[in-house]
């Protein structure tokens, strides 16, 4: 895949499995965000196949089965928390019990009357996840949903992703941090727009002998430069 002329993407082939939290895992620059659009269907790419649930992505039957987080927040700072998730409920034409299930399922449900703009940086990180959550997806694409945050609201994030998945529903979450693969079920290691290489963290420090998933990635980085 190519973005003005410069490659961003070469010769992907990856998997991503159902009822797992996969982490998509890379430095900034590696082509993360930019395979996470790929999967949502907002982002061309130039050949190949990509198939989401069944369906080739970007198509409609894929519309109410994928809820997205991008690195930017996706709600208005002038709108309360539960306004927020009623307005993108509407657009999926659902009722008020999911309103209700998506702040419980969040921890915000307190919150419902308090505006945004008055909220911390990981109730404002809940938030874009409730609206996510709308819908009730099978897929959640999250890219990079705990940039910025401390370290008790990344491990309160991380709790809040684990439960999610033992609802059978299936996370694909991008990072840059190597102890967050570690909370991962499978891992898809991204460099420079290509998969160096994917499995559970235990195979990746086994193939590559390796104690730390950080070593891992530095023995794969330099096998690669051989």
């Amino acid at each position: 895949m190519r973005r003005k002329g410069v490659e961003v993407l070469s010769d992907i082939s990856a998997s991503f499995k159902v009822g797992t939290v996969t982490g998509l895992i890379g430095p900034s620059g590696s082509g993360k965000s930019t395979l996470l659009r790929c999967l949502v269907g907002v982002q061309r790419f130039e050949s190949g196949t990509l198939t989401i649930l069944g369906h080739p992505s970007g198509t409609a039957e894929l519309r109410g089965d994928i809820g997205y987080l991008s690195q930017n927040l996706a709600v208005y700072n002038d709108l309360t928390v539960a306004e927020n998730v009623k307005y993108f409920a509407s657009l999926y034409s659902s009722t008020k019990s999911d309103v209700t299930r998506v702040l419980g399922e969040v921890d915000m449900t307190d919150f419902a009357g308090k505006r945004v703009d008055q909220l911390s940086g990981g109730q404002k990180a809940r938030v874009s996840l409730a609206v996510a959550l709308v819908g009730n997806p099978k897929l959640l694409i999250l890219d990079e949903p705990t940039v910025g945050l401390d370290p008790l609201l990344r491990e309160d994030l991380w709790s809040l992703f684990t439960d999610l998945a033992a609802s059978d529903r299936t996370l694909i979450i991008s990072s840059h941090v190597m102890d967050e693969a570690e909370r991962c079920q499978y891992l898809v290691l991204l460099r420079e727009g290509k998969v160096l290489t994917q499995g559970t963290p235990a195979e990746i420090r086994a193939r590559t002998n390796s104690p730390t998933l950080d070593s891992a990635f530095l023995a794969l980085i330099k096998k690669e430069r051989r």
